[in-house]
């Protein structure tokens, strides 16, 4: 068994207020954990524009472990209006 930790870091531009962030991070995270992974906001709680997020996949095999987490990452940036500030992805 592979499992991938993805950590990113988003800046949601049309971000107001922290209600507008966490409705955002809190769309991202309810369908993510309809994808099968484990996700969190692990930092920047409380800064209005910037999210930290934990991400980790288990599969068979690292190739899999890999794909699942990039195609997370490019769902994320396709489904919402964020930018991807950086992305640390790491297979155990």
């Amino acid at each position: 068994m592979f499992v991938a930790i993805l950590r990113i870091d988003l800046h949601i531009p049309a971000a107001r207020t922290l209600k507008d962030k966490r409705q955002v991070v809190k769309s991202i995270l309810g369908k993510l954990k309809n994808r099968n992974v484990s996700i969190l906001e692990i930092d920047n709680q409380d800064l209005l524009q910037r999210a930290s997020l934990g991400i980790a996949i288990a599969a068979h095999d690292k190739t899999t472990a890999e794909s699942m987490a990039n195609s997370t990452l490019d769902f994320i940036e396709s489904s919402y209006e964020v930018e991807l500030i950086e992305a640390e992805l790491e297979i155990v």
